[in-house]
């Protein structure tokens, strides 16, 4: 009998559905709970999945804990998967009552609860920032008193950079502190701010010990480059990973795993590299975001949302990496919100880059314009493969350097 895996949210964001083609084509049966009504799904997603469950909302615990028990009456359920940030804990949650295997809730907590997690680590010798739990605006400025500025407030179990601030001085960590509610007693996380360069490492693991692995890096910061509209920020994906300047990141990733208890699991590790050397930043069990495994596909010459699935069903890798290419994305912000009205030099861009683009995106005139804030994969984007990692990067700083859009 094929394991029966039930998984949340498919119809949440598009990797989701990859994720769900990559669990049958390795065997599975899939039953699939989401919020949007059959008539409305990708028609892609049906031919994936054996069934669907609409529910009213996927944050509801309990009552995905009671539609995952009426799947299990009619077909024994092995597994229960997603691969949203907002689901992780769900799922543990619902793993733990009906006593099915996976990600535990503790380390479920630790992934989403970054004070918690960066406890857990530095007792384990990973070094990370100072960080601390703060519920009050005395609490933050005791935080700021010890440590100093710059600092990092941010929501407890914020996603990626959303309510992330960077704070100089007192009335920046007051106004910072008002914003999340710290004033009110809501708790958030204060960090010290790590100078250097940040990137992520992102895994596939079994038992605790990646099967896969992947390194990429961010030009420039993650913080400056969602606040900035002149700048053209890249992802770049290494086809480096085996050279020795990779092997104390790559240790620290499995002492993280390991203490953090992820089992087996999709991981999304993010690092700086400073003057004060190597320093974690957080984990979640989880894909990266912005469709990253599309850019690990294209490199490594194999399909790793099937990867995922195989490592997730059978606790084995399939295929190997080939680390034949290096991979990024860049991208083009508009020079104001508002639609976007046409573009400069696009011409010639194309003329220097067309044989590297395996992917992009260059919306016709009239369409509106997504935030800055939004994130990597909105506007105009080029997705690039090339052999050599120094090329690739020249050729994307080309693009955000050369092409301009416009907008009104």
């Amino acid at each position: 009998m094929p394991r029966h895996v039930v998984f949340l949210g498919p119809d949440l964001f598009s990797a989701y559905l990859e994720m769900v083609r990559g669990l049958k084509r390795a065997g599975a049966r899939v039953t699939a709970i989401g919020h949007t009504s059959r008539g409305r799904l990708d028609r892609r997603l049906l031919r994936y999945v054996d069934d669907y469950i609409r529910i009213a909302s996927l944050l509801d615990a309990g009552k995905v804990l009671q539609i995952v028990r009426e799947i299990d009456r009619r077909v024994p359920v092995d597994q229960i998967e997603t691969g949203d940030e907002n689901l992780v804990l769900t799922c543990a949650q619902v793993r733990e009552i009906l006593e099915v295997p996976g990600l535990s809730i503790r380390s479920a907590q630790l992934c989403r609860d970054k004070p918690a997690m960066k406890d857990a680590l530095r007792s384990a010798g990973v070094p990370t920032a100072a960080s601390a739990a703060v519920d009050s605006l005395q609490a933050l400025h005791e935080f700021a008193e010890r440590e100093g500025f710059p600092l990092i407030l941010k929501p407890r179990s914020a996603l990626g950079s959303l309510g992330t601030h960077r704070v100089e001085n007192t009335s920046e960590l007051e106004a910072a502190g008002r914003a999340l509610h710290v004033n009110r007693g809501k708790s958030a996380a204060v960090e010290e701010f790590v100078e250097g360069h940040e990137g992520f490492y992102d895994t596939l693991t079994v038992e605790g010990e990646p099967v896969h692995d992947f390194i990429s890096h961010y030009y420039p910061n993650v913080l400056g480059a969602l606040r900035d509209r002149k700048v053209s920020p890249q992802i770049a994906v290494t086809n480096r990973i085996d050279r020795d300047s990779y092997e104390e990141l790559q240790e620290m990733g499995r002492k993280v795993i390991q203490t953090l208890g992820i089992s087996t699991s999709a991981t999304h590790m993010e690092w700086f590299f400073g003057p004060k050397g190597l320093k974690f930043s957080e984990i979640a069990a989880r894909p990266p975001g912005e469709r990253i495994w599309d850019l690990y596909s294209a490199a490594n010459e194999m399909d790793v949302w099937t990867e995922w699935a195989m490592v997730m069903v059978h606790h084995r890798a399939a295929g190997r990496p080939s680390r034949r290419f290096a991979t990024g994305s860049v991208q083009v912000r508009p020079d104001r919100d508002g639609r976007i009205l046409g573009y400069s030099r696009v011409a010639e861009v194309w003329r220097t880059i067309r044989p590297w683009v395996f992917e992009h995106r260059l919306p016709p005139q009239g369409t509106p314009t997504d935030p800055v804030h939004k994130g990597y994969y909105n506007n105009v984007w080029f997705r690039l493969r090339h052999p050599d990692y120094d090329s690739l990067r020249e050729l994307m700083s080309y693009v955000g350097a050369t092409l301009r859009v416009h907008a009104g």
